[in-house]
């Protein structure tokens, strides 16, 4: 798959199969954040793996997904949860802002994934306070976001924006649409 296919093809998923993700896929995903891009190049992020199921379950618990619908329809079901959550942390003993260094990462970690098959959910509408002490972090460490990574059972799809409608909807397959506003209506 060349590199816009993969781009085109790599969107959020939110339904898992029950199939761990492999240690090879999951040192290639840390290996990507590791190798990204940072600003002055200060290193700033740590990360954490979580990939035991019963700890996946508990993190699972104190996140939000699919904001634009219902949790009936947008939340996994018990079978559908990911396998893996990595978590994206500030080191704050390190100085600077982090946030695009975090996209940078992600970026990275959710693309070297998709390339092994392993589809990924970024999340900031987290409980961070929660997940901190579940995950026992260190005062100095603070959650950007929370990374889920499975394996896809259900499709997503790019579709064209109606009316500058943003909300992504899913059919009666469970699959999802995300509306992407055309090239000319985001150039100046």
């Amino acid at each position: 798959m060349g590199v816009m296919e993969s781009l085109k093809t790599r969107r959020t998923y939110r339904r898992f199969e029950s199939k761990p993700v492999p240690e090879d896929v999951v040192a290639d995903i840390l290996e990507a954040a590791r190798i990204a891009n940072c600003g002055a190049n200060r290193q700033a992020l740590k990360y954490i793996v979580v990939s035991d199921f019963e700890e996946v379950k508990k993190v699972n618990a104190l996140v939000h997904w699919a904001g634009y619908l219902s949790k009936e329809v947008g939340t996994p079901k018990e079978n559908e949860i990911p396998t893996l959550f990595v978590g994206v942390l500030q080191d704050t003993l390190i100085p600077g802002n982090v946030d695009v260094d975090a996209g940078i990462a992600m970026a990275n970690m959710t693309t070297a994934a998709w390339a092994k098959g392993v589809g990924s959910c970024m999340m900031g509408a987290i409980e961070r306070n929660e997940l901190a002490v579940l995950l026992k972090l260190p005062e100095n460490l603070k959650i950007h976001t929370m990374v889920a990574f499975g394996y896809p059972s259900h499709k997503s799809n790019i579709v064209p924006m109606k009316d500058g409608d943003v909300k992504y909807y899913v059919d009666e397959n469970k699959d999802y649409y995300v509306p992407k506003r055309d090239l000319y209506d985001i150039l100046i």
